[in-house]
This record gives structure tokens, C-alpha cells and sequence, in this order.
């Protein structure tokens, strides 16, 4: 009878930490999105900086809802001592960090 309590428990924590990560990470999308504003312009040039600059904050946006998610599997991971889901947890972080910061990386490679 308590394993079934554990389980029950379990489940309901897991329920309610999935509701927090996908309600977290549509805040941050709509942020995102509501902040990037792409204006037309004369010169050509501008336009596709201004289209440059909307999409990676969209591809910002879904890097933050990865690194979320990914920190909410390793909480998970830890709680369950499961190693697999700790490993796929610290990749999904990793993953996360690299696509949130996907243009600041590239301005550091290309130099400009």
C-alpha cells in the first residue's frame, strides 16, 4: 500500500513540474515574440538585419524552454536516482545553453 502511495506521488510531482516547464517556457516564447519588432525600411540591408535579429530571438526562446525542461529532468533525475535520466537531464541543459546562446556564438566565431 505505501509503494502505491509513492508512485501516486510521484506521479502527481512529475504532473505538476511538466505543467510548470511548458507554462514557463510559453511566457518566455511570448516575451520573445513581443519584444522583437521587425520594421520595414528603405534600405535593404536593415530589413534583414531586423528579420535577423526576430529569429534569433525566436531560436532564443526555444533554447530557454530546452534549458527549462532540461533542468527539470535532472530534478526529476535526481529525486528517482535514475542515471540515464540524469544523463539525457545535463545533455538537454547543455543543448539548451548552446541554442539560447546560438548567436552570441556565432558573432564570436565570425568576429563580427
Amino acid at each position: 500500500m505505501k509503494e502505491k502511495k509513492k508512485v501516486t506521488k510521484k506521479m502527481k510531482i512529475s504532473k505538476i513540474l511538466r505543467k510548470v516547464a511548458f507554462i514557463g517556457g510559453y511566457v518566455i516564447a511570448l516575451n520573445v515574440v513581443q519584444a522583437s519588432n521587425v520594421f520595414a525600411a528603405n534600405d535593404p540591408l536593415s530589413v534583414i538585419n531586423n528579420l535577423s535579429t526576430f529569429i534569433f530571438g525566436i531560436i532564443r526562446a526555444i533554447g530557454m524552454i530546452l534549458l527549462g525542461w532540461g533542468i527539470v529532468q535532472v530534478g526529476l533525475a535526481l529525486k528517482s536516482h535514475d542515471a540515464s535520466q540524469r544523463a539525457n537531464g545535463f545533455l538537454t541543459v547543455a543543448g539548451g545553453v548552446i541554442i539560447t546562446f546560438a548567436k552570441e556564438i556565432l558573432d564570436l566565431i565570425t568576429g563580427g
